[in-house]
């Protein structure tokens, strides 16, 4: 039998993986670097997802004090944030929206953090993804500190992925890139709609408490 401990680490890995979408930031990071050498392109993969794992480590620590902040329940958050993820994943599945139409590079900006770290790697589907996978009031600290390593893995796999960009980019072509990113839509659409269950089902159960 499966500990729930490990059964969370790979939840949690399939919540990210999706939302951070290593295969996403490929297709954006190739063009984005074509023109540069290969040692200004690793910098770039190692500076943009240094940036962006800054950014949703921030969020994974004070992202539920934030709400807390601004009167907001995790649980209205959990809600608002699975029907965003799920569109999200609407969004890989059918290739529209912002999976589709990366942000473009802007004149005098550094790449590796505008668009690549952000909103590239650190999007908004991943930063709600950190959020909810870290509520303090469902998950013990041990459970939030495997959510973290399992963070850290996954921008490990994002940077390997920059890094063997071109070859990836060559192995699996366009085609093999936009069915493998579909695919990864549907699935973050299926644990979107966990997301929104187990919010109405709290808000409701609240209410008949």
């Amino acid at each position: 039998m499966v500990s729930p401990m490990l059964q969370q680490a790979a939840r949690d890995f399939l919540m990210l993986l999706v939302t951070i979408d290593p295969l996403g930031t490929v297709a954006l990071f190739v063009p984005l670097t074509a023109a540069v050498s290969p040692n200004e392109r690793s910098r770039v993969a190692r500076k943009g997802v240094l940036v962006a794992g800054i950014v949703l480590v921030a969020f994974l620590v004070g992202g539920e004090v934030l709400l807390s902040e601004l009167g907001i329940r995790l649980v209205s958050f959990q809600v608002a944030g699975g029907v965003i993820l799920f569109l999200f994943g609407l969004q890989m599945v059918f290739g529209t929206g912002v999976m589709a139409e990366r942000a473009a590079a802007e004149p005098g900006h550094d790449v590796a953090v505008f668009p690549l770290a952000l909103p590239g790697i650190a999007n908004p589907g991943a930063i709600m993804a950190v959020v909810l996978l870290t509520d303090n009031h469902r998950h013990s600290v041990g459970q939030q500190a495997v959510t973290a390593l399992v963070l850290v893995l996954v921008l490990g796999l994002t940077l390997l992925a920059l890094l063997i960009a071109k070859h990836l980019n060559r192995a699996l072509g366009s085609t093999g890139m936009n069915v493998l990113i579909r695919v990864m839509g549907l699935l973050l659409a299926a644990l979107a709609t966990e997301q929104i269950a187990a919010g109405l089902e709290t808000i409701l159960n609240f209410r008949a408490g």
